[in-house]
């Protein structure tokens, strides 16, 4: 009973350190985006995929960090 306890345990620390280290990236990535979010995209509003969209149609006018951001975020 001891073991499984503890298995339980380790498996709740693993969850929550995932879950810390996206809302990281997710931090990470909105930092490298935001003034280019606010140059070319100020009018709209998130959800869908529409910033991701908007950012793609100025791609090549962002910055080296918010591209990384958008080719990891683009399907395809």
């Amino acid at each position: 009973m001891e073991g499984f306890v503890m298995r339980i345990a380790l498996s709740v620390v693993f969850l929550a350190v995932q879950v810390v280290a996206a809302q990281a990236q997710t931090a990470a990535e909105r930092e490298a985006c935001q003034a280019n979010f606010e140059k070319f995209c100020k009018g709209v509003v998130p959800g869908g995929g529409r910033v991701i969209q908007c950012l793609t149609e100025h791609f090549s006018e962002l910055t080296p960090e918010c591209q990384k951001v958008v080719k990891a975020n683009t399907p395809g």
